[in-house]
This record gives structure tokens, sequence and C-alpha cells, in this order.
């Protein structure tokens, strides 16, 4: 009996080995992603991967470990992972597509794309592919959804219909400033307005016509604006004074959350505390699809949508959202080929997006999804719900329950008849001045959140830190900037 215990054993140990060595044949690809959601456990993570895995060892010969982190830290977690020699294979630009090409985190894709990414690139296609490229060469695939981003204040439609509130009239940020003060006079127990994420209360992006030439939306260095073609300040611009202004307004007469500046929560950790009436931020659907969207995050409170701005696409527009095999990948085709897969198969992009159907989500009989009974976006083991405008192809995705399935059609108007910038596929290469972007941005990480929530007077600080910018070189950047424009502009006749 001994004898044989031992040789049942021993065949266990064999097949277990067998096991591992048939599992290590399979390419190891580590597939980052930012999300706006909690960040899930290892074990309930594990289940959503082991789904994926049984799709991508047959189709790619590959498995997937998934790597959520929260929006807030994503980019500089990723370079710091980068730079620590950690795996990281796929990950997204989220608004620093330049900088990823440029301090050599990304892959030059160009000869991999007809062999690894064929469908993906075909669904995309060349025109929005130019707009992930520099000096020709192709380091990214562009998020495939809608993309012409509309600025647009959420807020809660029962303090609205309590406190009779027409948002009709709410066609811009500035006439906000009365409904908030009639919000802080009828419920002077909540805060008119949240900020959307640190330093963040949605005023920059409300700025119409600007063409950011390659920067992060958080952090120009030298844009185009008003149709011009000449490369301008934007720190030093009108707009920019005017919209200092009206937050300190705001946070003068308390109408805005008094640490925005410094806040780590999320604006749906803020909508749902029930301490905030409103938040500002650009979205690529319709108001009421918008609307319905949030409220599945929102613990039952009841949102409305109003557009405050419109929409307009430069190539920052496209590439903010690409996504990119880390030049210090060991496996670079396996993970185009995953990237691929979240572009063209809806179980793939679904299983990253909603998680296993019946634990994390049902369908309804119409199509849409929603939450199992009894759970929401913060007690489902897995979701990243919040950020299905930032993976693959959006269009392939299940839709929430509550949208409508006819605005997809909306949303592809959108895309195709938004005002676009006579830049639109100029990428800056900021290599002759990366000392410059540096310190630029250290400038702009020290003063920009304080002034665009309002937080100090722009009247004293706004002149501050212009000279600090032209200290740090920004002169020296939006120089190099022009030059490459005009450059360009020629190669194109322009």
């Amino acid at each position: 009996m001994k004898k044989m215990l031992s040789l049942i054993l021993a065949l266990l140990m064999v097949f277990s080995l067998l096991g591992t060595v048939h599992a290590e044949n399979y390419d190891q690809v580590v597939f980052s992603y930012a999300t706006f959601n909690n960040i899930p456990t290892a074990e309930d993570l594990a289940v959503v991967e082991e789904a994926i895995n049984v799709i991508t060892r047959e189709k790619i010969h590959a498995e997937i470990k998934l790597k959520p982190i929260v929006i807030w830290d994503y980019s500089s977690q990723i370079s710091l992972m980068l730079q620590g020699g950690d795996q990281i294979d796929v990950f997204e630009s989220l608004g620093d597509f330049n900088v990823c090409v440029t301090t050599g985190m990304a892959r030059d894709l160009t000869d991999m794309l007809a062999t690894d990414a064929k469908e993906a690139c075909e669904l995309v296609g060349d025109d929005w592919l130019a707009a992930c490229s520099q000096k020709g060469r192709i380091y990214g695939i562009p998020t495939l959804k809608p993309i012409a981003l509309t600025p647009m204040v959420i807020y809660r439609q029962d303090i609205v219909d309590e406190l009779g509130l027409d948002m009709s009239q709410v066609n811009s940020p500035f006439d906000l400033t009365e409904i908030f003060r009639k919000v802080k006079a009828g419920r002077p127990d909540i805060t008119p307005l949240s900020a959307v994420n640190t330093g963040n209360i949605g005023l920059g992006l409300t700025v119409p016509h600007v063409d950011y030439l390659s920067d992060d939306y958080y952090s120009p260095k030298g844009v185009l604006m008003n149709g011009e073609m000449t490369v301008v300040d934007f720190y030093a611009s009108e707009e920019f004074r005017k919209a200092c202004e009206l937050a300190r307004t705001w946070y003068n007469e308390d109408l805005v959350m008094k640490d925005a500046a410094t806040t780590s929560s999320t604006a749906a950790e803020l909508r749902n505390s029930g301490k905030y009436f409103a938040s500002i931020a650009s979205y690529s659907y319709p108001e009421a699809d918008t609307a319905a969207s949030l409220e599945l995050q929102s613990n039952g409170i009841k949102l409305g949508a109003k557009i405050i701005g419109s929409a307009f696409l430069d190539t920052t527009s496209v590439n903010a959202l690409s996504w990119m095999i880390s030049s210090t990948s060991k496996v670079p085709e396996a993970a185009l080929k995953f990237l691929n897969l979240t572009y063209c198969d809806p179980d793939i992009i679904n299983l990253v997006i909603y998680g296993i159907e019946g634990r994390d989500y049902v369908k309804n009989d119409d199509g849409t999804v929603r939450y199992p009974d009894g759970f929401d976006a913060a007690s489902v083991p897995y979701t990243a719900q919040l950020s299905c405008g930032t993976f693959g192809n959006f269009f392939l995705m299940y839709p929430m329950e509550g949208t409508s399935i006819e605005s997809l059609a909306w949303e592809q108007e959108q895309n195709k008849n938004a005002e676009t910038s006579a830049a639109m596929g100029f990428t800056f290469d900021n290599k002759r001045v990366k000392t410059q972007y540096t310190a630029v941005s250290n400038v702009i990480e020290q003063y920009l959140a304080g002034l665009i929530c309002g937080a100090v007077d722009p009247e004293t600080e706004i002149p501050i830190f212009l000279q600090r910018l032209s200290d740090a070189g920004l002169g020296d950047i939006i120089a190099a900037k022009q030059a490459q424009l005009n450059e360009w502009l020629a190669a194109q006749g322009k």
C-alpha cells in the first residue's frame, strides 16, 4: 500500500511538473490599464485572467496577467515600473503619447503591425494611426471609440427637481455660477461642485478650440488656439485667465470643494458621498447616456448631464488614449497580438471591461448589461466599466443598462462633424528641449492646480506663474514647436 501511495505521489509530481513546463511554453504578457473603479483583489482578478487565458492560449499561444492601476497614479507608476525593470508589456499613453515616445518607453511598431495587429489597424484606419506616429514611425494604436470629447456638467437631478433649477439655460461654465449659488442657498449642507480628480475641477477642458500639440490635456506647453497656426503660451491667454477667475469666484463663495487642488478622491467617490451637487468633465456620449452610465456607479443617486462646450479634435484627441508595447517587453509579438484582440474579439474586451458574467454583471434581454441584484460598481468582485472609453474597440463592448443603442450613431456623427484642428496629424518631438520640458512640467505641477481650482488669486499668481514658466524655458519649447510645425505644414502643402 505504501509503495502504491508513493507511486501515485510520484506520478502526481511528474504531472505537476509537466503542467508547469506546459504553462511556461505560453508567452506571459502583462497588460496594464488605468481604472476609475476599485482595484480588485488578487483572487478576484485571477478568475478574470483565467477566463481570458482560456481564449488566448488557443488564439495567440499566450497567457495574460492583468495589472489595473488607479487612474491618478497610472502614468507615474508605469514610468517607475518600466524604469525599475518590472514587466509591463502593454500600456496606454493616457495623454502622454509624446512623452512615452521621446523617453523611449514605447516600442516602434511599424514593422510589426501588418503581421500582429492587422485587424486593429484596418479598424482604426491610416489617418488615426498617423496621429500615433513620430517621424514616420508608428508607436501606438489609438482606442477605437467616440473620440470627440464634449464638456458636460454632471449634476444631481433630485436637487435640480427639489430647488426647481432650470439646467436648460446652462450652456457654458460661466452659466453655472447662479445655479451653484441657488444650490448653496437651498442646500447649505452640500457643496455645489466637486473635483473630478486631483487638481482638476473640469474647467481646463472647457476652453474651446485648443490644439495641445502632442501635450497632455492637463499640462499643455505651447498650443494653437482659435484656428491660428502660431504656437502660444496657453497660460498667458485670456481664456485661461477667465477660467481661473471663475474658479476663484466659486472658491471664495464656497461653491467648490476647498481641497480640490489636493484631493485624491475621484468624482464617483465624491458624488457617492452625497456631499456634492455636480462635477465637470468631458465625455464622448450623449447627455442622457452619459448620465445613465454614471448613475450605475452612484448608489441610486439620480443624475442629469448638460453640455457646456463643444467638441474639438486635434492629434492629441486621437493619440491621448493610444495603446503601446513597452520597449522593454521580451514578448512584443505576443503583446501586440493580445492588444489586437482587444479591438476584434468581443469576448476579450468584455472580459477586461466587465469581468465574469453572472458574478460581475448580468445581461438583459435587450443586449444591455447591469450589475447583479444587490451589487453595484463598488461591490462587485471585478469591473473596469468606467474605463470603457479607454480600451481597444468601444463598439464591441456591451452597452450599460439605461444607454441607448441609437446613441452609437450620434457618437459616430460627433467624430465625423466635430471641428478639427488644421494641424491634425502633427506630433512634436521634444528631444531637443527635454531639459526645458522637465523644468516647465515642475512649474506647472507647482502652480496649475491651485489656479484652476480657485485656491489662489489669479491676479497675483498668474504673473508669477508666467515668469516661472519663462525662466524654466517655455519659450524654447514654443519656438521648437513652431519650427517643427512650420516644417510639417510645408510638407503637407498647407
